[in-house]
């Protein structure tokens, strides 16, 4: 069991507290709020309660996330813009799903969203951004909504590379994605349209929908 009483998660979302791993500074683990699972059940529609608490569990989904069919590559190149994943994993604190942890120059990987708050939408990041949707658009990786916060930079070769940390798996109401390639593109070319709506709404000072 890894012990994580009284450390300090270096980053927190509203279901998950990510910390770094105690025995590998390369290794993130995800850990689900105390009793936020519950919390949710019950803020759902009545229909939705009917599932069972663990439906609700985010390291589940993410663990779900990483069996989808594009993943099953043995192509390293699929591992260009996206955190490995090792499983899951006992703390002192609850089951954690364990992840590579981006770095850039040895610290913690800064987010899209900071880097596009301090420096704006510059050539760098577009082009970042273009490699990005290509690599999307040739392995066909499903993913939730692609919000900046979830993605994170770091350098290789001299250039900036995007890579996800969180929000992968499909959010399509029926699974056609997971099983045609046709839906897939239109899925992933979806995702991509609604990471550049986001984008610019975060820019534009986050004014109304962003969708």
């Amino acid at each position: 069991m890894i012990k994580l009483d009284g450390v300090l998660p270096f980053a927190e979302g509203g279901n998950r507290m990510c910390f770094v791993h105690p025995h590998n500074p390369n290794r993130c683990l995800k850990v689900i709020h105390p009793g936020i699972l519950t919390k949710i059940r019950r803020s759902k529609p009545w229909y939705k309660q009917l599932r069972s608490t663990k439906s609700f569990d985010d390291n589940l989904r993410e663990q779900n996330a990483y069996n989808q069919k594009a993943l099953g590559s043995d192509n390293p190149e699929i591992w260009n813009h996206l955190a490995k994943w090792y499983g899951m994993v006992e703390t002192s604190i609850g089951i954690a799903s364990e992840t590579e942890l981006i770095r850039n120059n040895g610290e913690i990987a800064e987010t899209l969203e900071e880097y596009l708050f301090k420096n704006g939408l510059t050539d760098v990041i577009k082009d970042a951004i273009e490699e990005f949707q290509q690599w999307l658009r040739q392995y066909l990786v499903l993913t939730k909504n692609l919000i900046p916060h979830n993605l994170v930079l770091t350098s290789k070769e001299g250039k900036l590379v995007i890579k996800i940390i969180d929000g992968l798996g499909s959010q399509a109401f029926f699974p056609l994605p997971s099983y045609s390639n046709i839906f897939a593109k239109r899925y992933v070319n979806r995702r991509i349209e609604l990471m550049w709506s986001r984008i610019n709404w975060d820019l534009s000072g986050r004014k109304g929908n962003w969708k």
